[in-house]
């Protein structure tokens, strides 16, 4: 964690005492060194700590870096079963810090950025793996109408739309022919399926780093990271979910490959997806690898939009360069899917 010099902390906690209620200064904010997009910092204040998520400072692409949507998706899920922070104030003004932000409450608890869980049992392993489907479970069957985001995404066929999003997100970001993407891009128009009409909110970033759990249950007591949120098929995040069983275990992405997952007491990916199943109550899903395939394919993406930021000088952490390094093996990954 760093500390933040470039923010005025005197104009912020001035700002945040005539905006948060029972909040007071002085304020110092220290940056988290982990995460890639939204630059994330916990502020230290006299009346306690908080987190403040900015836009990164900077020229950047279109719809990317969309705080006021995470702001807006945290508010209106505080009542339903999905565990989030408490959100307090969305600032739109940029002349208090130099992007638009939000901040939110502190969750003290557990962050899990080894999937191998090192640190458990083989029980509290499985139980750690079995509470991220459940919380999934649970974000998929929030009633959007009743919540009030019924206009949080578009209609129409979520793929198709994502496709064209992502494609023109990695052609903008660009640095080098990857021929795994090249085959992605082909590929996944040929094999869209038709629209099966589910239509749910989607975390679009769901993995087991972007939950808070409680200091010592198998339990999630927040889903953060909600940036690539949206309305959307359920089938993507449990997707993006299983792809981590193949990312590599080494480097800055960690993910599973490789691994003797039953031997530590995690569940395979015929595990994750049955009790998904049974947790929605739906008997089976047809498509499955080209659900895979999209999610490696936004993956690619992201991770190369993050290359380019660190190329540029422009990523919100030092590790932006080796997580740009992953869209080679993650390019070759997708080959192996479509064979």
């Amino acid at each position: 964690m760093t500390h933040a010099s470039a923010m005025d902390e005197t104009k912020l906690a001035n700002y945040l005492q005539q905006h948060i209620e029972g909040f007071k200064g002085p304020v110092t904010a220290s940056k988290f060194s982990d995460g890639q997009s939204n630059p994330t910092f916990l502020l230290e204040a006299a009346s306690g700590r908080y987190v403040l998520r900015r836009k990164p400072p900077g020229k950047l692409l279109g719809s990317a870096h969309a705080v006021d949507r995470e702001y807006r998706v945290m508010a209106a899920l505080k009542n339903t079963d999905v565990p989030v922070a408490k959100v307090y104030h969305l600032c739109e003004d940029e002349t208090v810090i130099g992007s638009m932000f939000y901040v939110m409450e502190c969750k003290d608890g557990r962050i899990f950025w080894d999937p191998t869980l090192p640190e458990l049992d083989n029980r509290n392993r499985r139980a750690v793996h079995e509470e991220s489907i459940k919380v999934l479970a649970a974000l998929h069957r929030v009633d959007i109408e009743a919540v009030g985001l019924s206009d949080y995404g578009k209609g129409g066929n979520y793929f198709a739309r994502q496709l064209r999003r992502w494609r023109e997100q990695y052609r903008a970001s660009e640095t080098e022919r990857l021929e795994g993407m090249e085959a992605l891009i082909q590929w996944l128009p040929d094999n869209l399926p038709s629209d099966d009409g589910r239509l749910t909110l989607v975390h679009g970033d769901y993995r087991l780093d972007n939950m808070i759990f409680h200091p010592n249950e198998p339990k999630v007591i927040a889903l953060v990271d909600w940036e690539l949120s949206t309305l959307g098929n359920p089938f993507a995040d449990i997707a993006f979910l299983c792809i981590q069983l193949r990312m590599p275990y080494e480097g800055v992405l960690r993910g599973l490959g490789g691994i003797d997952r039953r031997s530590m007491g995690i569940p395979s990916e015929a595990e994750f997806v049955g009790s998904y199943r049974q947790y929605m109550g739906i008997d089976k899903i047809d498509n499955w690898n080209f659900y895979l395939a999209f999610c490696l394919f936004r993956l690619i993406a992201i991770v190369q939009g993050v290359r380019k930021r660190a190329m540029s000088g422009n990523a919100s952490s030092n590790k932006g360069l080796q997580v740009g390094q992953l869209v080679i093996p993650m390019s070759e990954m997708a080959l192996d899917i479509l064979q």
